[in-house]
């Protein structure tokens, strides 16, 4: 049985999860509470399963943030001309951003979100955790090596902004040691590897996931939530479309390169992303598809797919924000002037890092509203349908995470361009071996 499933596209598996997703979803809807006001037995269920799916992602993102990053700056010194290279990767993260927010912008002027809304007033709700500069900057600042954080109840959490600088200290100083650190980079080479294969387990369960995530959200939200937000929920989802295919057919045909070909490669990373809402637990299958299909030199790519992953965000942190900002200044009547729409793009070109690739953007658009003196409390009104609009949001991410390198690797020359117009795919969870490599008549995975 399960060998009969492993032969079913990873894609097709994903996209039948969806639809009994939503099937099932609309049966718990219709269903309805139970008679003290608790979900019913199966929106239960499905919140359980999606909500386990999405734990384990994230109980591995602070090993995987940790080794992959200062793996891939320990690899720039197996590229030549490796500064060149870095320097490329951001100005073309920071260009992608610029088009993503002007279109978020356009966007929100065109269709004016906040005065064409039926939500109700008395859902605004200031968030539990918000942005700031300030904040962004200090969390900068580890509080300690772990980059664990403590909260009110007593429970430990981690700060991915920390793990990063941590990461990025630790490989930075492994490259200026040199010889002598070897064995080091060696031994997380070695947890890289076994972090991936771990991940990868956590990745089958995605059709499982899909069903529980996709169910729930249908479930618990249904149309009720989207029709009084409908104009913005359309604009944010007419935004992302835009950009994804539009923006970057266009970016790929003016280097050359075949739209088509760019989806067929990056399509399972494209996917995964929209049902698991996590651009960091989508890395492994990012990085492995911009490798094997989209012919991004490994050196290269394990260096920007995984500084993309945390800091490159079209969706969470240029569209959405830029559109949100305006439906709150809108819903609260402020006038927002050329200077506050400059500060928009500013925040969402720099500010980027702060959503740190994990689920949600709401401590990125906290940190856009604090920054236009816009009240807080407008995010819970956009509370309701954050979920169903983060979908969204992490596909377009993780599509915009796997075509930087492909136009920054065909701007240098090093693009593997045969491998990137072949018309054969590989799907990167198929005929994976038990050594977490795969048959010989394939290439390796994107361990490094």
């Amino acid at each position: 049985m399960l060998a009969r499933l492993r032969r079913v596209p990873f894609a097709a598996q994903v996209l039948l999860a969806l639809v009994l997703g939503v099937v099932l979803g609309l049966v718990a809807r219709e269903m309805g509470p139970v008679a003290d006001g608790t979900p019913n037995w199966l929106t239960s269920t499905l919140q359980t399963i999606g909500g386990t799916f999405v734990t384990l992602l994230k109980a591995l993102v602070p090993p995987l943030v940790v080794t992959a990053v200062i793996v891939s700056i320990a690899n720039l010194k197996q590229v030549s001309n490796a500064a060149r290279l870095a320097g490329q990767t951001l100005l073309w993260f920071a260009i992608t951003a610029l088009i993503a927010v002007a279109i978020g912008i356009g966007l929100g002027l065109l269709t004016e979100p906040g005065r064409n809304s039926s939500v109700d007033a008395a859902a605004q709700e200031v968030p539990e955790s918000t942005g700031s500069w300030f904040d962004f900057l200090t969390g900068l600042v580890p509080g300690n090596i772990l980059g664990l954080e403590g909260s009110a109840d007593g429970s430990l959490s981690f700060n991915v902004l920390q793990l990063i600088v941590i990461a990025v200290a630790v490989g930075v100083a492994a490259l200026k040691v040199g010889e002598p650190a070897e064995p080091f980079l060696g031994f997380v080479r070695s947890a890289l590897a076994i972090v991936q294969k771990v991940l990868w387990w956590v990745i089958l369960l995605a059709p499982l996931g899909t069903v529980g995530l996709i169910g729930n959200a249908v479930a618990s939200y249904g149309w009720e939530s989207l029709g009084s937000l409908g104009v913005f929920a359309g604009a944010v989802y007419a935004g992302l479309a835009l950009v994804l295919f539009v923006v970057y057919p266009v970016l790929l045909r003016l280097h050359g390169l075949s739209p088509l070909r760019y989806f067929a490669g990056a399509w399972p990373a494209i996917q995964l992303a929209f049902v698991s809402r996590s651009s960091i637990g989508t890395l492994p299958v990012t990085e492995r598809v911009t490798e094997q299909n989209l012919g991004v030199p490994r050196s290269y790519a394990s260096f920007a797919v995984p500084l993309g992953a945390t800091t490159k965000m079209d969706g969470c942190a240029a569209i959405y924000p830029a559109l949100a900002a305006i439906f709150v200044a809108q819903f609260f009547g402020v006038d927002l002037s050329i200077t506050d729409y400059l500060l928009i793009a500013l925040v969402s070109v720099i500010g980027s890092a702060a959503t740190a690739g994990v689920t949600g953007a709401v401590v990125m658009l906290t940190l856009t509203l604090s920054t236009l003196g816009l009240p807080l409390a407008g995010v819970g009104l956009l509370l309701a349908i954050d979920p169903i609009l983060d979908m969204g949001r992490t596909a377009v991410n993780v599509a915009g995470q796997a075509l930087v390198p492909t136009v920054v690797a065909k701007r240098e020359g090093i693009l593997d361009v045969e491998r990137y117009r072949s018309t054969s795919t590989i799907d990167p969870l198929a005929r994976v071996d038990e050594r977490g490599g795969v048959d010989a008549d394939l290439r390796e995975p994107a361990t490094v």
